[in-house]
Parts: structure tokens; sequence; C-alpha cells
């Protein structure tokens, strides 16, 4: 197949600092060849410009005609970082058959704040009989909820034995308001109606939020005459068209994680890892298992809230190449300790601010004794000045006194307390703090060389000065000081990659980590006893620094290292290679002797037959898989059927108590003709 005459796909990351783009072929080998790569800004007020600026510089960089692009796929994580900063639209909450008590269970309250609440009398039972529906209140409030909210969630007490409470309420609300409205059983097929409520309640916040970031790159493709059609990453790895993810934006969360997974696994062909995308602030640790990602069994949890979105199980460490370096307080020999904070790196600094930074580095170099303060600057963030209200006297007074120019910390702060009031002001996201990081270690040893390596290594020449419990510089030189910082990044790298092993394990994974014989272990102590801890599987490392931290890995972990060449942009080309898949579940009840009861999509139906129950179950699982699959945007969907029997055993006689049908739908995204 010839890269000339063979289909592209774009793939495109809206992370929440930079928007990446990837052109792949399914041209040149097993897996396909990426023709060009690009990263630009996301640009947050509005997205378009982050998109065009980075898919404009891919297209530019492969030189190709923008109209052989026939798919287009994209993961994000806007839908993460709003639910972790508490941000989305104004949504009614309607709950049938729930009192007010409910609202105390599962973060349900805190998440709905003081957005509006109707409970209405109805409800179902457990085996889908319906408790008396009244929707006068609901009728009563719609015209005021029109004028104020963004849109509804619909969520009734055993909606998933039996939806038609729900069905009404939706059918009312947008028949009177026109505006979006979620039902909690088009989300989740799980009981536990609390977190139901919240699930819909989020994804009904969200709506607007993902139909402009939709609206853009969809609007962005029509602009570069690109007639292909736009895919989503959902939170477990598969891809749903934009028009599905439009109706169930709460399914992206965690969009960005599952893509790099889905993305290690193409690069590097293995179906069993653990993936490990180390950026500047964080390290994230993943599992792939038979390969797919692992997902959370409880439901993803973002920004304090278990959802029951199925997503990638993923943790989250503090630990980057911009993680702050500091030095274990007393001890004879202190550890170099790393994060979980974010500093901006002396190398970064030194490229707007050179003369500054070098400056002030020098003077502080000049003193006989080293200070505390040595090599920190404090600058303004940029944001605009109206986020800066709110400030107290103390930290209105710090603030004015920082400006665009970074100021050394040891003339700035005159007092211990400033100190303190430095860190608000940087937790307002209204200053920075710049100082030595990892960054810096590999720019001062030549190792990495996009920043400024001068201003680098006087930071390191400054820290190497700082003293042991003896009295002694803790490094003779800078360079020395700086392997020791790279050396143990990749030694808390293989820490948090085992910590995530052992959880999955079902330990305590921190605890287990940090016990001696694990740390020996790790560490290869000679001892009587020899002690070994191995993975069970290769690491993947993703990350445009992964080459750099994770190539002493493998004697740590017991296991090998895999950093694909395209490394960089992992997320990207996982948005562009992945499949569709959908689910559809079906529930078999017995409510008495003799009577068998389906609850299938919207559809609650009797049986006097086991065999005509089961049957009836598998067929209209299938169907609503296909029809799903479609929406999704996949026209060659395979189907997987699978039956959960719940049966008992009395006097020698089976009994039928429940059963659960699964059918899976997946497939390749269509493609432009």
């Amino acid at each position: 197949m010839n890269t000339k005459t063979s289909p592209l796909f774009l793939g495109i990351d809206t992370g929440g600092t930079y928007t990446d783009a990837v052109l792949w072929s399914q041209a040149g080998g097993p897996r396909g060849q990426v023709l060009a790569k690009a990263k630009a800004l996301t640009t947050r007020h509005d997205l378009a410009v982050g998109i065009s600026g980075a898919v404009d510089a891919v297209l530019q960089k492969a030189g190709v005609d923008p109209a052989a692009i026939k798919l287009a796929s994209m993961s994000t994580t806007l839908a993460t970082n709003a639910l972790v900063e508490g941000q989305g639209g104004r949504v009614a909450l309607v709950m049938i058959g729930f009192s007010e008590g409910d609202l105390a269970r599962d973060g349900l309250r805190a998440a709905l704040g003081t957005d509006p609440v109707i409970f209405l009398p109805g409800g179902h039972d457990v085996h889908g009989n319906a408790h008396p529906l009244h929707l006068e209140a609901l009728e009563a409030a719609l015209p005021e909820l029109a004028a104020s909210v963004s849109g509804f969630a619909v969520c009734a007490y055993f909606a998933t034995r039996n939806p038609g409470h729900e069905i009404a309420a939706r059918d009312l609300i947008r028949e009177r308001t026109g505006l979006p409205v979620t039902a909690s059983h088009e989300l989740s097929a799980k009981l536990g109606g609390p977190r139901r409520a919240l699930t819909t309640l989020l994804n009904a916040r969200l709506i607007s939020m993902i139909d402009r970031l939709v609206a853009a790159t969809e609007g962005f493709l029509a602009a570069r005459e690109i007639k292909a059609p736009l895919m989503v990453v959902r939170g477990d790895g598969a891809l749903v068209s934009a028009a599905f993810a439009r109706a169930r934006p709460i399914e992206t969360i965690l969009s960005g994680p599952a893509a790099s997974l889905v993305g290690a696994r193409h690069m590097t062909g293995l179906d069993n890892a653990v993936v490990s995308d180390i950026g500047g602030t964080t390290t994230d640790v993943a599992v792939l298992d038979h390969g797919r990602p692992r997902l959370d069994p409880e439901g993803a949890t973002v920004g304090g809230f278990r959802t029951m979105v199925e997503a990638v199980a993923m943790r989250t460490f503090g630990l980057g190449g911009d993680s702050e370096v500091a030095l274990e307080d007393g001890g004879l020999s202190p550890r170099i300790l790393l994060g979980p904070r974010r500093l901006v790196p002396l190398a970064l600094a030194g490229v707007a601010h050179r003369d500054a930074v070098v400056g002030e580095l020098e003077r502080q170099l000049r003193a006989p004794n080293p200070g505390r303060m040595d090599g920190r600057f404090a600058v303004r963030t940029g944001v605009p000045e109206r986020l800066a209200a709110g400030l107290t006297g103390p930290e209105a007074k710090l603030y004015d006194l920082i400006g665009p120019v970074p100021l050394p910390l040891d003339t700035l702060l005159t007092s211990t307390a400033q100190n303190a009031t430095l860190n608000r002001l940087v937790s307002r996201g209204l200053v920075h703090v710049c100082g030595f990081t990892p960054s810096d270690a590999a720019h001062t040893l030549g190792r990495q060389a996009n920043w400024n390596a001068e201003t680098a290594r006087l930071g390191a020449e400054l820290f190497a000065r700082k003293r042991d419990g003896r009295g002694q510089p803790i490094a003779s030189t800078p360079e020395a000081l700086s392997e020791r910082v790279l050396s143990a990044l990749t030694r808390w790298s293989a820490e948090v990659i085992l910590e995530t092993a052992f959880a999955e394990d079902g330990l305590d994974g921190a605890a287990t980590v940090a016990h001696a014989l694990v740390q020996r272990a790790v560490d290869a102590h000679a001892g009587i006893a020899r002690l070994t801890v191995a993975l069970d599987r290769p690491v993947i490392g993703l990350g445009a620094s992964a080459p750099l931290h994770y190539a002493g890995l493998p004697p740590l972990v017991g296991n090998g290292c895999v950093v694909p060449e395209d490394t960089d942009v992992a997320n990207a080309l996982g948005a562009v290679v992945g499949q569709v898949r959908v689910t559809a579940e079906a529930e078999v009840a017995q409510p008495k002797e003799g009577l068998f009861r389906v609850s299938v999509g919207d559809t609650v139906r009797d049986f006097t037959s086991e065999t005509a129950a089961m049957d009836y179950a598998e067929k209209h699982v299938r169907d609503i898989a296909s029809n799903r699959a479609l929406a999704a945007g996949t026209d060659a969907a395979e189907i997987e059927v699978a039956r959960d029997l719940n049966t008992a055993t009395v006097e020698g006689q089976r009994t039928f108590v429940a059963a659960h049908v699964v059918a899976v739908a997946t497939g390749r995204p269509r493609i432009a003709v």
C-alpha cells in the first residue's frame, strides 16, 4: 500500500496545556506509519485556535492534500479538567421516587451545589413494578427552569429495571423546554440510585462544553475542506462518533489517558504491560491486560466524585520533569526529594529572562555560605488582573512586589510568614515559583537542550553547595549533583510503577512499596538474604522525556522498558488507531414463580417460559448493540453475547433466580469514501 494512495487519518489530543496532532497512514508496515506530528498551546477561550495551530502544522510538515484525510479522531482532558475545577452548566436535577435524604449519599449534595432539584412521587420496585407517578410539580416548575438552566438530569428509582417514568419526565421536559435532557438509564444499567443520579447530573453539566469542543473541531475541518467523520475517545479507550459523545459527554472523562494506553499498545504491539506516562508535572500509571486497559471496577473517580462511568484505572503521582528538587531534612546523608509541587525550571526561566536570572544566581554563588532560598525566584503567571480579586492585605502587598520578571526569593521575602503568603499566591494560580528541577539537571548534563543550559548549570552549582549532616557539600560538582537528581527521578519512577502494580494485586500499594524488604529488593541490597522484586510484564514509557528518565528503569522493576519512537504523541495516535466498542445489557428476573420479566433498553416484557425470556433478552441486546454501534460510528461491528445465569438447587430441583445478558459490539470506525 502506498501512503500517497492509502487513506490518511488525523489524530488530535486537546489537553489542558498542549493540543497535539498526528497524521497516520495504514501503509508502511503492520502498525502503519506516522507521517507527521506537531504541538500547539491549547487555547481555552477558543479551542479552534489551538486545534488549527497543531493540525495546520502537521499538514504542512507532511505536505499532503487535506482532502486525503478520511477519518479524524480526538481525545481530550477537557471534561476531566472541568469536573476537577468545578466547571459546567447550571442543571436541574429531577429525582423520581427518591427523598431529600438520598442527596446525602455518594456525594450527590456536594455535586449539586446550588443547582435546583425537584422530587416527584413515582419510580419502581426491584422487579420493575411501578409506583404511582405524579408530574404536576415538574410541569409547574418548567417555565421558570427553562429560563435559568442549561439542561436537565432525570433519575428515577430502579429505572434500570423499568425506565418508563424517566422516559415520561424526559419527554415532557423536551416538549415544554427544548433543552437537553439526560436520563439515567441511558448512561448506566447498574443499580445504586444516588450514584446514577450523580453521573447523570455531571453528564448534563458537561454537554455544552463538549458541544463547544466538537463544534470547534467540526468547524475547523469544514474550513480546511476535510470531509471526514469525527470520532472521540471514551474513557475506556473505545472510539465513538462525535454525535454519540455530544449526548454522553460524561463518558469522555479520562479520555486522554485512555487514548495514551491505546497508542502505547499500537506502537509496541504489547498486549500486557504497565504503561507509565511522564509529563512535566505528573506521572500517570495504568495496566494493559490482554490488549485492553484495565478499567476501574467501581467507576471513574474525578474531582472527588465517584461516577458509574467505565474508565481506565489510572493512578496519578506528582512526579515529573519539572518537579521541585529538595533535600531531606536532617540525617548525615540526606536524600534527594522530588515533587509533588511543580516549579518553573531555571532553564525555562532563562529563555525569556536570561540576564535577570543569571545575575542573581551569580550573586548568590559569590556568597561565602549557601542560603536557604538560593536558586528560587517568583514571577507572575500573567493571568488577568481580575483573578487577583479578594486577596488579603499581606497577599496583595506581596503580589504588588512581584512582576513579569523573576525576582529572587532571598531579597523578596523578609520574614518566614511571607513564605506561607507566597504559597497561597501560587495555589491561587497568580504566581509561579522558579527553581531547580530534573529538567535543569538534564540541561546541565547536556541530555536536554530545548531551553537555557547556562541558568540550569548555575542552579545546579548552587544546589550542590547545600550541606549534609556533617557540614559537607552534598555534591562535588554541578554534574555530580545532576546525576544524583536524574537517578532519583528514575528511582522514584520505579516506586510509583511498583506501587500501581501492588495496588492492582489488591495490596496497599503505598505501604507495600515503602516496606523495608521491597526497598532492599529495588536497591539490590547485598545481604545474606537476597531479595528481588519483578513485574510480570514490561513497562511502556510514554512522554517526551521518557527516553531520558526511563533508561535506567529495567533493573529497578525487574523487567524491560520499551520507549516507542512516537512516545511524545501517544494520545493523538491512540485517538486514531482505536476501535468502536459499545455494550447493551438486559436483566431477567422472576418476580413470582413462573413469571420471567425482561428489562432491556426502554422495554419491560413478561414471559411464562425461561427459555422464551432468555431468547428475547439475547435477541434484543444484540439488536440494541448493533444500533448503538452504527450510531457510535462503525458499519462493520462484530457482536458477542454473554449470559450470566444465577440459579439455585433446592431439594434436587433447579430454580431460576436471575440472569444478566450483555452484548458487546466492536469494529473499526467508518471512513469517508
